[in-house]
């Protein structure tokens, strides 16, 4: 470069830097200015000799996130300085203890968290992508302004891609939808959401993108005629009315327009919503709520609302803090329009999010819905167990969630994921509730615990300190909050259970001469074709190996041969220690069950994709050959799907071991004083059983029964029934098999 062309440069630097400090949401003090030089100049600096792939100074790429940062999401001195010294640590020799010592704890504390987001080391076993968003939310306990800067650090690069390879553009905007957008959304950030959004499509999907970006050029001129036929007609009124207010068309994002095309299968013609009216009034925080609805007056004096599509979020905010009310009217032409309504104070949250949230908090005690959900997430990050590709799916799901408003027994208002389910809304209380759930009641009434509620409805929680989850459980809910929570318990349930086999198993072991140790472990293990101990000492434990097993198992270990081939063998098993050791239950996917109901029935393996036991499988009902047995990514998967719907079944694999089933049992005997209660003593006694149903009839002396179970295994059934026989007056107990 010339001296004139980097004179030239710098000019622009000082450019850039001086509509920093003009163009910043909150007002800057003289020492805010002074910090804030200083970061530049750490910055300018530290990256004097890098260069982008443009090929422009690298400076321009902090000054551009720092701007971002300042304006757009709102934020102080420290994050701007933060924004600024983002990559400044990574890039170069700079440590974090300088920049503590340079500036504050605080923003070298922004600036460590930033570079730990960036220095996620490579594991071939997880998703990079998913891993190093796991890390970023983590910083979420330190610091939720970490995230912030990291959302405009994206953003800045996505404007600035057009340099780069295709490949890595497609890779940075599908991250981008993946994860950044939605994160943007949920923290309430409107206007950077639509611009990740829409520059995400610019990247995967261009000839998508551009002829949508045709079309609204070519439209908008009639669209402008239309907005202000529609804002004549409201401001004359809303002038009358002694509203002072601003009205003003704006265009649906090109993404949300996509989205809806691809929706509802129709062409960009037939999309009707492409642009809403915003109405922002002027008004006290006391009277907002009655000039809101002053404006909905107003609006339907002249237009025909659709109650349907009326969301009212003044008085149940979302959880991200949104406020409006939003009225979608038939207005002229025969054409409906959504209309948007806010006050001052909630256009500014909504465009803001975060930082115009703790703006107008005012040091306000109750919690407020992004603050419960900031909460929500450091819990769900603390105690998550799962790998990181299911926890960004399980994150994801809730970022996105729209919203259901339910009250509780005395009134109170909770806001809970739509699909949430009655036993979501118990853990959402506490997880100690929820973990004790012995039922629930939705507006009175009873329901099961996998009832999906409604807007609107009121629950209520029955516990009961006897109640444990089961597996099934983690069908029943939706948020990530309470499947983390059921499967911590499941796991401590499952250690119990291992305890309590390994005491077992040492005591059957000794009446069969055999002393448990390390290699008569080993042994079991493989005897029972089990990968790890806990499999072993669970599964005596449920009482899932039986005596005869075990029998088996020192008949064959006091084989003179089987010991010199054991022998001969014990080397390469020995390699297995560690895997056999390890304290986790592995599972033996061994049986293929169909439907809601998990009902076992024929089926046949797909020859295309040839599934095995563990893979995520579909079935496909034919019409000559049965249930076809499909891997979810098999090659004619999209095509079944999108055209036989109907035929398709839902389908996994499970560890029949650790499955519930359920057993129908008849019984008949005399009658006598005290059966009923005596029956059921005995069917409640006994471990692992769950009583489903049960009826009761005696006529002249006779007794007849049947009795539903859900048992964990045929061995637990087989001692139930023996006890049953056991009762005084029973004289048969059989199984019903029913088809």
């Amino acid at each position: 470069m010339t001296e004139i062309d980097i004179e030239e440069e710098n000019k622009a630097i000082a450019r850039e830097y001086k509509e920093l400090l003009r163009i910043s949401y909150q007002t800057l003090s003289t020492d805010d200015k002074k910090m804030i030089r200083k970061a530049f100049d750490v910055a300018v600096d530290a990256h004097k000799d890098q260069r982008r792939k443009s090929g422009e100074a690298y400076i321009f790429h902090p000054i551009g996130v720092a701007k971002i940062v300042a304006s757009e999401i709102g934020l102080g001195a420290s994050s701007i300085a933060a924004a600024l010294m983002h990559d400044v640590v990574e890039d170069t020799d700079v440590t974090v203890e300088e920049i503590e010592k340079m500036f504050n704890p605080k923003i070298a504390q922004l600036v460590d968290g930033l570079t730990k987001i960036a220095q996620v080391k490579k594991d071939m076993n997880i998703s990079m992508q998913a891993e190093n968003f796991r890390k970023m939310l983590l910083t979420l306990n330190d610091d939720v302004r970490v995230i912030l800067i990291k959302i405009a650090d994206r953003l800045h690069n996505m404007q600035t891609m057009e340099s780069m390879p295709d490949y890595k553009q497609v890779k940075i905007a599908s991250e981008t939808l993946y994860i950044y957008a939605p994160l943007a959304h949920r923290l309430g950030l409107y206007n950077i959401k639509t611009k990740l959004e829409d520059l995400g499509l610019k990247y995967t999907e261009p000839d998508v993108y551009h002829e949508i970006v045709s079309k609204i050029k070519d439209t908008k001129e009639e669209q402008d005629e239309y907005i202000k036929l529609v804002s004549e007609v409201l401001s004359k009124s809303m002038e009358t009315e002694g509203v002072e207010f601003s009205i003003k068309g704006r265009p649906k994002s090109i993404y949300s327009i996509r989205r809806k095309m691809a929706a509802q299968n129709v062409t960009f013609d037939e999309v009707y919503d492409k642009f809403a009216l915003r109405i922002i009034y002027n008004s006290s925080l006391h009277d907002e709520k009655f000039i809101a609805w002053k404006i909905y007056s107003i609006v339907t004096d002249h237009y025909r609302p659709s109650p349907s599509r009326l969301r009212d979020w003044i008085s149940s905010p979302k959880s991200s803090g949104y406020e409006a009310l939003h009225i979608t009217v038939m207005g002229p032409k025969g054409r409906w329009v959504e209309i948007q309504v806010r006050s001052e104070r909630m256009d500014e949250i909504a465009e803001k999010g975060y930082a115009a949230h703790y703006k107008y908090k005012q040091g306000a005690n109750e919690e407020t819905g992004l603050d419960t959900w900031l909460n929500l997430l450091k819990e769900a990050l603390e105690s998550s167990e799962s790998n990181a590709v299911d926890f960004v799916e399980d994150f994801k799901m809730n970022l996105y969630a729209k919203e259901i408003f339910v009250f509780t027994p005395k009134g109170e208002i909770k806001s809970l994921p739509k699909g949430a389910t009655s036993l979501d809304f118990a853990f959402s209380i506490h997880s100690e509730i929820g973990v004790k759930t012995r039922g629930t009641k939705v507006n009175g009434k009873l329901v099961p615990l996998n009832y999906v509620l409604k807007s609107g409805d009121q629950i209520e929680i029955i516990t009961s300190v006897n109640q444990k989850p089961s597996i099934n459980w983690l069908d029943y809910v939706t948020t990530s909050r309470a499947k983390n929570k059921i499967r911590n318990v499941l796991n401590e349930n499952t250690k119990k259970h291992a305890e309590e086999g390994k005491e077992l198993l040492t005591r059957k072991l000794k009446q069969l001469k055999i002393t448990l140790n390390e290699s008569v472990v080993n042994e079991l293990v493989s005897f029972f074709k089990l990968k790890t101990s806990l499999d072993l000492f669970y599964r005596v434990g449920i009482g899932s190996i039986e005596n005869q097993q075990l029998k088996d198992f020192a008949a064959q270990k006091s084989n003179a041969f089987m010991n010199f081939f054991k022998t001969k063998m014990k080397r390469s098993a020995s390699s297995n220690q560690e895997e056999i050791d390890r304290p986790v239950l592995s599972n033996n996917y061994d049986m293929l069950v169909f439907g809601a109901e998990n009902d076992k029935l024929d089926y046949k393996f797909a020859s295309c994709c040839n599934p095995i036991p563990g893979d995520d499988v579909f079935g496909f009902i034919t019409i000559n050959e049965g249930i076809k047995v499909h891997k979810k990514d098999c090659p004619n998967a999209i095509a079944l799907q999108s055209n036989y719907a109907y035929r398709i079944m839902q389908a996994k694999w499970i560890d029949s071991s650790q499955q519930e089933f359920k057993a129908t049992l008849k019984i008949t005997g005399m009658d006598s004083l005290g059966l009923t209660n005596e029956l059921t003593k005995v069917i409640t006694s006994n471990m692992h059983v769950n009583i489903q149903s049960i009826s009761l009839s005696g006529e002249a002396g006779l007794f007849k029964g049947q009795v539903s179970v859900i048992v964990q295994n045929n061995s637990i059934l087989k001692k139930l029934i023996d006890n049953i026989k056991k009762i005084d007056g029973v004289d048969k107990v059989t199984r019903v098999y029913t088809n």
